[in-house]
């Protein structure tokens, strides 16, 4: 069976920053929908992406398998989250005065471009002005590797993964930016290990 990305990517919502779920919809929702309409294949592929939201699957294994991938968009988005974690990982080295790659994953995973952006980020006063360039620059990311995909997979991919985001801001508000900045921390002391935030 052939999974049709035409019907599934025209029954998804049109989404730019800010966008909400509607009453009764959530992420997960949408996830489980898009699975019903999908091939085995696909869903294992889907699954993958799914699998770098959890911070406790995140070590090197996971990498390595994710940048060789037979998937264009997972090997993309997968080499700059790795980037992009590395690059989080030495900011807060630097700034607990850690040696620069503690804890970082040593793997290859090429130029960088983002890496003055990702710093630029990170040295915000604001929380929330920092999780939302993040956001931002992952959103960016997200658009340039599906820039030329309009009924494949790559684009479904690339939806759920704007969904995460999201999902992410959905309840966020002034007096939460802090709590979000914890947890900014914990994944990456869960993710990389042997840094200490005390």
């Amino acid at each position: 069976m052939m999974a049709n990305y035409e019907y599934i990517i025209a029954s998804l919502p049109a989404l730019k920053p800010g966008w909400k779920f509607s009453e009764g919809a959530s992420f997960g929702s949408f996830v489980e929908w898009i699975k019903s309409q999908l091939t085995k294949a696909d869903i294992r592929t889907l699954d993958t992406l799914l699998q770098g939201y959890d911070a406790d699957r995140l070590d090197e294994g996971f990498y390595e398998a994710a940048l060789k991938d037979g998937n264009r968009f997972i090997r993309e988005f997968f080499t700059f989250d790795l980037n992009a974690r590395n690059a989080k990982a030495r900011f807060l080295n630097k700034a607990f005065g850690f040696p620069e790659n503690n804890g970082t994953i040593d793997i290859p995973a090429g130029e960088f471009e983002e890496a003055s952006a990702i710093e630029n980020i990170l040295s915000r006063e604001d929380l929330l002005e920092r999780e939302h360039g993040l956001d931002s620059l992952y959103w960016d990311k997200i658009n340039s590797i599906t820039t030329f995909s309009y009924f494949d997979l790559d684009a479904i991919l690339g939806t759920v993964a704007k969904l995460h985001i999201i999902d992410r801001w959905r309840s966020l508000d002034e007096e939460t930016g802090r709590e979000m900045f914890l947890r900014l921390t914990d994944e990456v002391r869960g993710t990389f290990g042997k840094i200490k935030f005390e």
